[in-house]
C-alpha cells in the first residue's frame, strides 16, 4: 500500500495509518527530540512508521554545503537549509520533494509529494534539473510496529491534514503553526498542561 492509499484511507473517520499525513507535536511533547515536530509522515503500516521532521532547520548547515560533502558543486543553494529530519540515522539523506522529478527509488508519499533518498535527486537539483519544490533532511524519525499507534493515545501528538501542495515555500520555522491553521486550530492557544476532571 502507497503513502497516497494510506490517506485515502485515512480520510474516513479514524485513520488506522497515517502515511502521506502530518503529525504535529503538541506543546506538551515530552520527548525534546520532538518539541514543535512538524513531521511529513511517508510510511506507516502494519510493519511501523518512519517520517521526516520537516520544522528543524540543522544550524548553519545549507543544502550547498550538504552537496559538497559529496563532491556535488551547488553554490547556489547556499540560502536553502538542511532539515533535522529525526533523530535516527542522523547522518542519512532524505529528500521529500513534488512529483514533477520521479527516480527509479522515489516512493510515492502523497498526491503531490514523493521521497527520494539517492544521489541522483541530488545531482539533478544541483543542475536545476531535479524537482520544482523540494525538502532536504538528515536523519528520520521511526516508529516500530504499533509504537506510533500507541503514542497516539498518549498527550503528545495531533494528526493534521495531509501534507500540503506548498510545504516547501512555507519557512521551516513557521511550519507547525501553519500546519496547525490549516487544519482550524491556532497554536497559541494550545497549552502544555492536560485538564482534570
Amino acid at each position: 500500500m502507497t503513502g497516497a492509499d494510506q490517506n485515502e484511507e485515512g480520510l474516513e473517520g479514524s485513520p488506522r495509518f497515517y502515511g502521506g499525513r502530518m503529525l504535529l507535536a503538541m506543546p506538551g511533547m515530552v520527548d525534546p527530540n520532538f518539541s514543535r515536530a512538524v513531521i511529513a509522515m511517508c510510511v506507516h503500516d502494519e510493519h511501523g512508521a518512519m517520517g521526516l521532521d520537516v520544522g528543524h532547520a540543522i544550524e548553519g548547515m545549507s543544502v550547498a554545503e550538504l552537496m559538497a560533502g559529496f563532491g556535488i558543486e551547488a553554490p547556489q543553494l547556499a540560502h536553502v537549509p538542511v532539515m533535522r529530519g529525526g533523530p535516527v540515522e542522523a547522518q542519512r539523506g532524505f529528500v521529500l520533494h513534488c512529483g514533477d522529478w520521479g527516480g527509479k527509488d522515489s516512493l510515492c508519499v502523497a498526491e503531490n509529494w514523493n521521497l527520494s533518498g539517492s544521489m541522483d535527486v541530488l545531482k539533478a537539483i544541483a543542475a536545476g534539473e531535479g524537482p520544482s519544490h523540494y525538502i532536504i533532511a538528515l536523519g528520520y524519525s521511526g516508529w516500530s510496529a504499533g509504537q506510533l499507534e500507541h503514542e497516539m493515545h498518549l498527550h503528545g501528538w495531533f494528526l493534521g491534514g495531509t501534507l500540503p501542495a506548498d510545504l516547501a515555500r512555507v519557512a521551516p520555522g513557521s511550519r507547525w503553526d501553519q500546519c496547525y491553521a490549516a487544519c482550524g486550530v491556532d497554536s497559541r492557544l494550545l497549552t502544555g498542561n492536560t485538564g482534570q476532571a
